[in-house]
């Protein structure tokens, strides 16, 4: 098993991928296989989030490039930026990680903040599809986009 332990803050071409969904992404410690079916083993930072795009190097030297899983969202796509605001006011109250697009906002599925959302007003599109939320105030922000 490979020991993955660095991560990088400058470009390097990747020799190995590895797909996580955003409740994985956000362990330090965690056992893994790379999308070619190797077992790694992740010892990052305590607190270290990963996103789509960040690159770690293992103990052997592999670049490993870390993709955001596909994972069960609802999209909130709507051209009135305060019926947005107000969506966004009240999952963040309830401390919901929550994506950001222009004029689209995105969480993980969840049918009782659905209901929420749709009394506010809004129309909601369940879909599968990568889940990058925002870092919050006091994480590192950084885009790959």
């Amino acid at each position: 098993m490979i020991e993955i332990r660095q991560s990088l803050d400058h470009p390097e071409p990747p020799g190995a991928h590895l797909t996580l969904p955003f409740e994985k992404r956000q362990k330090s410690r965690l056992r893994v296989n790379l999308d070619n079916g190797v077992e790694a083993s992740l010892i990052l930072p305590r607190g270290t989030v990963l996103r789509n795009g960040d690159l770690l190097r293992s103990e052997e030297g592999l670049v490993v490039l870390v993709c955001a899983a596909d994972e069960e969202v609802t999209t909130v796509r709507d051209s009135n930026p305060l019926l947005l605001v107000r969506a966004s006011y009240h999952l963040g109250n309830r401390h919901v990680p929550l994506q950001i697009g222009q004029g689209w906002i995105r969480y993980q599925r969840d049918h009782v903040l659905d209901h929420m959302v749709e009394s506010l007003g809004l129309t909601l599109t369940h879909e599968t599809a990568p889940f990058e939320p925002e870092p919050g105030a006091y994480g590192a922000s950084h885009n790959h986009t």
